[in-house]
């Protein structure tokens, strides 16, 4: 007679990984939230990873070499450009709504890079001021040390040029060349804002006087 093993005592062993249902209702709510915090808290952990292995070590060098650059022109020199800048006429707008602009967000980094106007007359540090400010965010694609705090604005813009698989490259440059564009057109404007303003101060100071 063949012989038939008997079946263990106790309850019997089932065959699958148990399951439990998801929690619905109230308890539910609560624990998609919880998944979706932590999910959240992840999602940033995982780009931080991202930029310590990338754009970090790069921004380190990248800071490391202007400021030995600095040192080596001498900043005495630089502020020497603001001085030229703040010539009247036509011919330096140029020098103070674009060459000015970019040396100082270059050299100075945000939020220094407004310390440059102190050698303009009160009249053209509105617009210097608007030129500085709007480029801030057009050279970080290609010097991120210029306003490493507020990198995420274009990291934000490439993530989705990095998604279609396209160059980001290309995009730095483009970002960098509308800038400079659009900084001497605000320049300009502000420029000629500021001066009728100020001439409509001066005026009703006059009347208020006589």
């Amino acid at each position: 007679m063949p012989f038939t093993p008997m079946a263990p005592a106790g309850p019997p062993l089932a065959a699958e990984t148990p399951t439990v249902d998801p929690p619905t209702g109230l308890f539910g709510a609560l624990a998609d939230a919880a998944d979706w915090f932590i999910g959240l808290f992840e999602a940033g952990g995982e780009t931080f990873l991202g930029l310590v292995t990338g754009i970090i070590p790069t921004l380190i060098v990248l800071l490391t070499f202007v400021n030995a650059l600095i040192r080596m022109i001498g900043p005495e020199r630089i502020d020497k450009l603001g001085e030229y800048a703040a010539r009247p006429g036509l011919q330096w707008y140029p020098v103070r709504y674009l060459v000015l602009p970019v040396l100082a967000v270059f050299f100075l980094t945000n939020p220094m890079a407004y310390t440059m106007g102190r050698f303009l007359p009160e009249k053209y540090k509105p617009a210097f001021y608007d030129s500085a400010v709007s480029f801030v965010h057009p050279i970080t694609g290609i010097f991120p040390h210029a306003n490493a705090g507020e990198l995420f604005v274009y990291l934000g813009i490439a993530a989705g040029i990095t998604t279609l698989g396209l160059n980001t490259s290309d995009l730095a440059v483009r970002y960098l060349l509308v800038g400079l564009l659009v900084i001497m057109i605000r320049g300009v404007l502000t420029e000629i804002i500021t001066t009728r303003m100020l001439a409509r101060r001066s005026a009703a100071a006059k009347e208020v006087a006589a």
